[in-house]
């Protein structure tokens, strides 16, 4: 069953500096900006997650984000508003006493290809536990062959066993059923079937995965959906859910 929270806004110092030197949020509470559904089981860990959860124990949990412009940001009113310095906040609010340091490289745009040429050079920026790879959207609207992409997941895949670290795969957004763009319209049957398969590689490998295409479609009650005007980009309220819905999948299998 799905629980209803209601989101305050938040902000947090800007995410500018390479990874040894990022700076820590700074919280601010606000009114409200929406009510989400939240629920753990929107997130699988596929029996992965081993190294996060030894970093928790530890004290201290180093998360690298990397995909295109939600992962970045795009979208929202200000910077400290989008996904990856929302999700620092969640998991610090559900795991008290855990530094929680999530570092935001995320490129608008990207397919899975540019993500997987650019994994060794992110990660050689400095020891993180889990990397949170967002991937699938940009591929399915720019029509790319599913066997193309997941070559492109697979030449990742290698650069992260070699890194040793957890993974959490994302899967594509939901876009609006009501989109005038005719570029948009129709795409979410093909969104879909990508994150399936998303989910299938999560499986194979023992990646974690969320399964952010379904949590998208209870967010009727979110301003128009979560997404922006531009039917693509979320929203400071979809960028806020997204952020709570990861935490509260993420945060009782890190325990």
């Amino acid at each position: 069953m799905l629980a209803a929270v209601a989101l305050a806004a938040g902000s947090a110092l800007p995410l500018s500096a390479r990874a040894q030197d990022l700076p820590r949020p700074a919280v601010v509470t606000g009114a409200p900006i929406a009510v989400c559904p939240l629920s753990t089981g929107f997130v699988a860990d596929n029996g992965g997650l081993t190294r996060s959860r030894a970093a928790v124990r530890a004290g201290a949990l180093r998360i690298l984000a990397v995909g295109s412009s939600s992962i970045e940001g795009i979208g929202a009113s200000r910077r400290e508003l989008g996904f990856a310095p929302q999700l620092e906040l969640a998991l610090e609010r559900r795991m008290p006493g855990v530094d929680v340091t999530v570092f935001n490289r995320g490129i608008g745009g990207e397919t899975a290809r540019e993500t997987a040429d650019r994994l060794e050079r992110e990660l050689a920026a400095g020891r993180v536990d889990l990397v949170i790879w967002q991937l699938g959207t940009n591929d399915v609207l720019r029509d790319r062959l599913v066997d193309d992409v997941f070559a492109d997941f697979h030449r990742g895949e290698a650069v992260l066993q070699a890194a040793d670290v957890d993974v959490l795969l994302i899967d594509p957004q939901r876009l609006p059923e009501n989109t005038t763009n005719a570029a948009f319209r129709g795409r979410n049957p093909a969104l879909g079937d990508m994150a399936r398969r998303i989910s299938e590689e999560g499986r194979r490998g023992r990646y974690a995965v969320l399964r952010r295409f379904d949590a998208m479609a209870d967010w009727g009650g979110l301003e128009r959906g979560g997404v922006g005007p531009d039917d693509l980009h979320l929203n400071d309220a979809g960028y806020a859910c997204w952020a709570e819905v990861t935490a509260e999948g993420l945060a009782p299998r890190l325990r």
